[in-house]
């Protein structure tokens, strides 16, 4: 097994048909909107049938800080799954889709590894059932109907200086960060500067993932802000009666997707928001769904935990009245190694000091998640590489921290080699042990906000914001905007702004280069140090290695 490739796996499994998946959690066959034979989505009045039942217990998947040596988080997100319905609890997963940037980019796809992944797995990472090229089409439709607007005498009185709506497309495209539109004369606008972001970073995509049905989405994108008077007075996508339309072009896109794991458990994979710079959780529509079909739901949150799993509780958790009851922290040997200052070649040999240093990274996250009231356990995904004695550092460290750690073989094994974490975690869950509360109050002032998670998160000592940042956010705050929630745009490579910086660093400072406010998603985004909005594509990109074989196959996916 261990010679083959994911996608060689996932082309060799014994998938069943969508309907058989579905019947599992109870859905019949005529709320399904199939899309072929083996992925579906579920019709919105089913949906709206659910209401009344109970929910399951919500199991959060999130990681140490990621590192080149990789830690499998989607990975063990579906093995957990997998693991929970082998000892016999009814489990659902909860992943996001995959944008083609990284796909195509350097990342690779986003359907899990080895024996513990979702199917079809080129399809998820490619056009998957159309979400994000409705999200792009919603987004850019406003786009064009504001210059629109603008060019046929601007009744709203627009300072096309102050556009704030940028355009988006879901490629990885450094050219489009910063364009100039409307150039070649009047027949063409009025030009003005602008961008393009990745279709992740749409406040479309975090509306979508935060909704809760249709007149919710509607009324979200009737609150985004697009541009400013020039007296500073924000003029709404409502304004522009935008919303409608957007809607209609979403109104498919909000019903969520249905797939399943190698092991044909079903697996909801709906929204994509990326984690260093958007909320990095799934739908909101599709956690719920879940929630009411199964005993027990793992869902995950991109990156570390630093990112992901406060976004997890501080944004989306709050926002939807969600509460986890246990939260599974990954890591591997190798990476805990490379926290440790190991170099990449080196990994492949013992070195238990080095892992015994970089569980500071591990330790970290730890202490992070006790402060929102939810038990969490260790997860080390299992490399053939790690030694006894290496994993048996891990293992001594997670309970001098007060927790707990368990070897995961579910790459190697499927949900055989997860057993025991199963069993732990349905124990946890079962016990009602979480005692879930967000880090911040909704009325603490938005600045202190940022403090908060730089300084309690992060531990950093200061937050560095010139006044002219300080000054929008107090605007905003008098607007009525000072109860919402923050959403951190950094790196996802270090509890700092400083990617290179691993391990646990403390005493740095977190500089703010720019907020924006989301008002429809209800956040305001934070961009810190050099993250960008719209990735740009490495010197070598995955798409080069992108290729179909003889037999009509996809090759080079992942």
């Amino acid at each position: 097994m261990a010679h083959k490739s994911d996608i060689e796996i996932a082309r060799a499994a014994k998938k069943k048909p969508i309907a058989e998946v579905a019947a599992l959690l109870g859905i019949p066959s005529e709320s399904l909107v199939p899309f072929g034979h083996d992925k579906a989505k579920i019709a919105q009045p089913f949906l709206e049938s659910l209401q009344e039942r109970r929910d399951g217990k919500l199991i959060l998947v999130t990681a140490i800080n990621p590192t080149p040596a990789g830690e499998g988080k989607t990975t063990t997100t579906v093995g957990l799954g997998d693991g929970l319905n082998r000892i016999g609890r009814k489990a659902a997963i909860c992943i996001r889709e995959a944008s083609l940037g990284p796909c195509f980019g350097m990342k690779g796809g986003a359907a899990g590894g080895g024996m513990a992944q979702v199917v079809p797995m080129e399809d998820m990472n490619l056009h998957f059932t159309g979400d994000f090229h409705a999200i792009t089409a919603a987004h850019n439709l406003l786009a064009a109907m504001i210059d629109n607007h603008i060019y046929w005498g601007n009744d709203l009185g627009i300072d096309t200086r102050r556009v704030s709506w940028r355009r988006v497309v879901d490629m990885n495209d450094r050219a489009l960060r910063d364009i100039v539109t409307s150039l070649g004369g009047v027949a063409n606008g009025f030009p003005r500067q602008s961008g393009f972001d990745i279709t992740v970073a749409s406040e479309v995509m975090a509306i979508l993932c935060l909704a809760e049905n249709l007149d919710d989405l509607q009324r979200r994108l009737g609150d985004m802000i697009v541009a400013y008077r020039r007296d500073r007075s924000p003029v709404y996508c409502r304004d522009l009666k935008a919303d409608g339309a957007m809607t209609v072009l979403l109104k498919d896109a909000m019903q969520p997707n249905l797939v399943q794991t190698l092991e044909n458990n079903p697996a909801f994979v709906h929204g994509g928001p990326f984690a260093n710079i958007a909320h990095g959780c799934n739908s909101v529509v599709a956690t719920k769904t879940a929630l009411k079909l199964a005993d027990f739901v793992v869902t995950e949150a991109g990156f570390g935990a630093d990112l992901g799993a406060e976004k997890f509780m501080d944004i989306k958790c709050r926002k939807a009245g969600l509460a986890p009851d246990a939260v599974v922290l990954v890591a591997t040997v190798r990476a805990l190694k490379m926290n440790g200052g190991v170099a990449r070649e080196d990994l492949g040999t013992e070195d238990t000091e080095a892992v015994r240093r970089g569980c500071a990274n591990l330790g970290r996250h730890i202490e992070n998640l006790k402060q929102f009231g939810v038990p969490a356990v260790v997860a080390i995904n299992h490399f053939v590489t790690d030694t006894d004695a290496e994993i048996a550092v891990v293992k001594e460290y997670a309970e001098e921290m007060g927790s707990e750690a368990y070897v995961c073989r579910h790459w190697a094994e499927g949900s055989a080699g997860i057993v025991e974490l199963a069993e732990r975690v349905a124990e946890i869950a079962d016990a009602g042990l979480g005692q879930f509360a967000p880090l911040y109050p909704d009325e603490m002032p938005l600045f202190e906000k940022i403090e908060t998670i730089a300084k309690r998160i992060y531990r950093a000592d200061e937050v560095i914001a010139d006044k002219k940042i300080r000054d929008q956010l107090r605007q905003w705050e008098a607007q009525g905007y000072g109860n919402l929630p923050i959403c951190m745009a950094k790196t996802q490579y270090s509890f700092s702004t400083d990617p290179n910086l691993r391990g646990a660093p403390v005493g740095h400072t977190v500089p703010v280069r720019e907020v924006r406010l989301s008002a429809g998603a209800g956040f305001v985004v934070v961009i810190c140090g050099e993250i960008m909005t719209m990735p740009g594509l490495p010197r070598v990109p995955a798409a080069e290695a992108i290729h179909l074989n003889a037999e009509g196959q996809i090759e080079g996916l992942f």
